[in-house]
């Protein structure tokens, strides 16, 4: 006994045909880049500047959407060998300026900028010193509160202080913040080179703070996703 073979109505059913391989790394290329250059960019802690609220090597989301900046915003900024150039001096080999063109593009390998992470204390205008009487840092002269903070440099009541001498390397003079800058520093603030690392234990000098031009700030940092016990965002600190 022999089956029949089954009614068609004349459809067929083709291959679906897939683009060239090179088209669809084209195209995932660019939609990785356009996600980074305006939606959220990651990237990896290096240091221990910002413990305990950041960790070396995790890793993070920048918002490249919010531009706004406010005080106690966990930011990334970009920079060059110092915080006052704008990109990494440009290597001679071309293999290395194709990587970092490449890096640049994708968030992936060596990039032409180094990236930074601190926290936002000064704003356009406002005065930062240090310290209040406890020892604690001062926004025009109100108090800042900064649960934060980790592991402190040292600060003693008329032993180690502001007024002793020497005195203590939490103190550094009153900084008024230019037009379009930032003052920024690190929770783990007995291990951050920020902007008040060549004023620490001054006692005048606004001019040895290295500020942070807005333009240059990425977005801020709203979530870690690496590594996954730590997945979460990052809370706003005013």
């Amino acid at each position: 006994m022999t089956t029949a073979p089954a009614a068609s109505d004349g459809a067929t059913t083709r291959p679906r045909r897939r683009l060239p391989l090179l088209t669809e790394v084209v195209i995932a290329v660019v939609a990785v880049a356009l996600v980074q250059a305006f939606l959220v960019k990651p990237f990896g802690v290096p240091s221990r500047s910002m413990e305990n609220t950041l960790h070396v090597g995790d890793r993070i989301l920048v918002n490249r959407l919010d531009t706004s900046v406010a005080r106690g915003d966990v930011v990334v900024f970009g920079h060059g060998e110092t915080w006052q150039d704008r990109s990494l001096p440009a290597p001679s080999n071309p293999l290395v300026r194709a990587l970092r063109w490449m890096g640049d593009l994708t968030g992936i390998g060596p990039s032409s900028t180094a990236y930074t992470v601190k926290r936002v204390i000064g704003l356009p205008g406002e005065r930062v010193a240090c310290c209040s009487e406890d020892g604690k840092v001062t926004v025009d002269a109100e108090v800042l509160d900064e649960p934060y903070v980790f592991e402190d440099l040292p600060f003693t009541d008329d032993t180690q202080d502001c007024s002793s001498t020497p005195r203590s390397t939490r103190c550094f003079p009153e900084i008024t913040v230019p037009e379009d800058m930032l003052l920024v520093l690190g929770d783990h603030r007995s291990q951050s080179a920020d902007s008040v690392i060549g004023c620490r234990g001054a006692s005048d000098g606004p001019e040895c703070a290295r500020l942070v031009p807005v333009s240059r700030v990425v977005g801020p940092v709203v979530l870690r996703f690496w590594p996954v016990a730590g997945v979460g965002g990052l809370p706003h600190q005013p």
